[in-house]
């Protein structure tokens, strides 16, 4: 992994610890119901697979993301939240673009980004796992606000066949959708 990737998930571990990782609303309220998303394969042979699972939760600044795969090939993935609540196979295309809600460019690296929905990139094992903890800032999980990930319609995670590069426009250079999970409460 180059120092650059590195350097993107050390950033993601420190917004967790500044928020305490506590499932707290602001106003030290119990914090909404989590929303879910149950993470498909690409279709292959007819079928889709069942690789996963993320917990979505509201968290002070943002949305706390803990998701778990197996089953992908080993390496770096770009990995997003998509504009649609739709995950048909076999290209996941449903999901439409990144989600973008201030109609920004691509990329954690770009001066005119990033999208809402974009995140660090996902490392699978030489096995084919891979974890996800991170808080993503600027959404929120209460509908009715034009940063929901529960909008009208939805929105999905999205991991891709390649690394994100962090800039390049508009989904940085990650290749194929590989695997869609729609998030839902």
């Amino acid at each position: 992994m180059n120092g650059k990737h590195t350097g993107l998930i050390s950033l993601g571990v420190l917004l967790l610890a500044a928020t305490g990782c506590q499932s707290q609303s602001v106003s030290g309220q119990a914090a909404a119901e989590p929303a879910k998303a149950v993470i498909q394969s690409s279709i292959v042979n007819g079928t889709g697979q069942t690789i996963g699972k993320a917990t979505l939760m509201e968290q002070p600044g943002g949305v706390r993301i803990q998701m778990e795969v197996k089953g992908i090939s080993p390496g770096v993935h770009g990995f997003h939240i998509h504009e649609v609540g739709k995950c048909e196979g076999p290209d996941f295309t449903s999901a439409g673009a990144h989600f973008n809600p201030l109609d920004k460019k691509h990329g954690l690296l770009s001066m005119a980004g990033p999208h809402a929905g974009d995140m660090p990139n996902l490392v699978a094992a030489a096995d084919g796992s891979a974890n996800a903890d991170w808080l993503l800032s600027g959404v929120t999980l209460a509908p009715g606000k034009p940063n929901s990930l529960l909008k009208e319609g939805g929105t999905s995670l999205m991991i891709h066949e390649k690394a994100d590069d962090g800039m390049t426009d508009p989904s940085g250079n990650s290749g194929a959708r590989i695997a869609c999970g729609v998030i839902r409460r």
